[in-house]
């Protein structure tokens, strides 16, 4: 059975690779707003996962989730119906129990969507936790200070 792509690190930035669907779309063919977060959503899993760090060793061993407490999407043009897109994640600013996280969504390397992501580290009641220290070295390379523009 194939296994999905995760994508690769590039120059300190995760690109995601995603193919827009029928099942994306509205009637007219567009990619409907709320699918942006979806795709970036699938980016950001898939970016713990090329790092070594992936949210089901997160939940079992650690005990904690990452719950999305703010999102901020700049959309620029619209995503079509079997458009070629890539998700750029990167950006990274750690804090104690959270993390900030830039996103882009590229067609043909021209920008579409930017989105900036605040994720809050949780545990098992809910409550805020903080970054375990082997996620946060994982996270190194993908700190903002490492970053040059996208």
């Amino acid at each position: 059975m194939a296994v999905p792509d995760a994508g690769m690190l590039e120059n300190s930035v995760h690109v995601f690779p995603v193919r827009v669907y029928f099942e994306d779309t509205d009637s007219g063919g567009i990619v409907y707003y709320a699918n942006y977060l979806r795709y970036a959503e699938r980016a950001r899993t898939e970016m713990l996962r090329c790092i070594g760090y992936p949210h089901a060793k997160m939940m079992s061993e650690d005990g904690l989730v990452f719950a999305v407490r703010r999102c901020e999407v700049d959309y620029m043009k619209p995503a079509h119906l079997d458009d070629a897109l890539e998700i750029y994640s990167g950006s990274v600013e750690i804090e104690a129990a959270s993390l900030w996280i830039e996103q882009t969504i590229r067609r043909e390397g021209d920008e579409i969507a930017r989105l900036q992501v605040r994720l809050a580290c949780v545990g098992d009641a809910g409550k805020p936790k903080r970054l375990p220290s082997e996620l946060r070295d994982v996270l190194l390379p993908l700190l903002a200070v490492n970053n040059s523009k996208q």
